[in-house]
């Protein structure tokens, strides 16, 4: 009887932690605890979550080695990503279903990770001062046209990091030394605050054009902040080097943690949220583009129209994220 007893207690530790999936994660997006809910619901497997940023994730798992209670690892950057990589920190990923749904260029080449959401770095413009015929493309906004003008966040922004690590991968360390010089020349203050910060700033007439990610106009546009929305009133979106290289596109992304002991509902977990289900969620409330092309985009991302992506491969520009920082430093980006 107690031996009977004894493995009835077993087998039901057994299924409690089969039914789990730890996740590290620097998301910080309502629309995700309602995917983690549907994700229970659908398989039975239970979210924990642990939130910071991904550079303080990255040094948790490192510093808890084979201790980590880690499974998954969610980062909203690619440079992030690749330094987590870069780390060891993560193991191959074996999901025919990712491999088919995910574009190659937004995974990386040895399945360590793949890209989940994708999110456009676009000019914002004040559609009042400035004619959409005017714009064309990044390294256009280093023109003298544009001095006094031109609104962007600090260089220690992931975003920009990727961005210059793109102009890198496409044109050397020189052309990026002088696009960050020529953006620096013609910004309108200080670099200041996020991106939100930015198109504020535009609609108070401190500056004509932006730097943003799509997926803050969508917040702005739609969100519960009447201001916000009075703010977006004034503000066009557009999208640069559709003539070139086309748009630059960053990712949130996910892997497997080395040492994790929920393997399998790690990939459970990342397949279910590069499925169609949860691809359409990210898109309709978060404004975030998929990366699974059957999932439909939002009223307001359609609005905008179809554009040219820059499809150079991003475990490439993640990897230029240190030459990108020094070329930053090197121009006094943030003075």
């Amino acid at each position: 009887m107690m031996r009977a007893i004894g493995f009835t207690l077993l087998f039901a530790l057994v299924l409690e932690a089969s039914g789990v999936v730890n996740v590290y994660s620097h998301r910080h997006y309502a629309v995700d605890k309602k995917l983690y809910k549907i994700f229970k619901k659908e398989t039975g497997i239970k979210v924990n979550l642990i939130k910071a940023s991904s550079a303080e994730l990255i040094k948790r798992i490192e510093k808890e080695g084979k201790y980590t209670k880690a499974d998954v690892l969610l980062t909203t950057d690619v440079g992030m990503i690749e330094l987590a990589k870069s780390k060891g920190i993560f193991q191959p990923i074996k999901s025919k279903f990712l491999e088919k749904t995910v574009p190659e260029y937004l995974r990386d080449k040895d399945k360590n990770w793949f890209g989940l959401t994708k999110r456009a770095r676009v000019i914002a413009y004040n559609i009042d001062t400035v004619s959409k015929k005017e714009l064309s493309s990044y390294e256009a906004l280093t023109d003298k046209k544009w001095k006094g003008k031109v609104l962007v966040t600090k260089s220690a922004e992931v975003y920009n990091q990727s961005l210059l690590s793109s102009f890198i991968v496409t044109g050397g360390e020189e052309k990026a030394t002088n696009w960050a010089k020529g953006i620096k020349a013609n910004m309108a203050r200080k670099p200041a605050g996020k991106d939100k910060d930015q198109l504020r700033a535009i609609a108070a007439g401190i500056g004509d054009v932006a730097i943003v990610n799509t997926y803050y106009v969508g917040q702005m546009k739609n969100g519960r902040s009447f201001s916000d929305r009075a703010t977006m009133e004034a503000i066009g979106v557009f999208f640069p080097n559709q003539e070139t290289t086309g748009t630059h596109i960053n990712i949130s992304g996910a892997g497997i943690v080395k040492h994790s002991k929920n393997r399998e509902n790690g990939i459970k977990f990342i397949e279910f949220l590069a499925s169609k289900k949860a691809q359409e969620m990210f898109a309709q409330v978060n404004y975030e583009y998929p990366v699974n092309k059957e999932a439909r985009v939002s009223d307001l991302l359609k609005s905008w129209g179809n554009f040219k992506e820059d499809k150079t491969a991003l475990f490439k520009i993640g990897k230029e994220n240190k030459k990108a920082v020094m070329i930053f430093n090197k121009v006094g980006w943030n003075r």
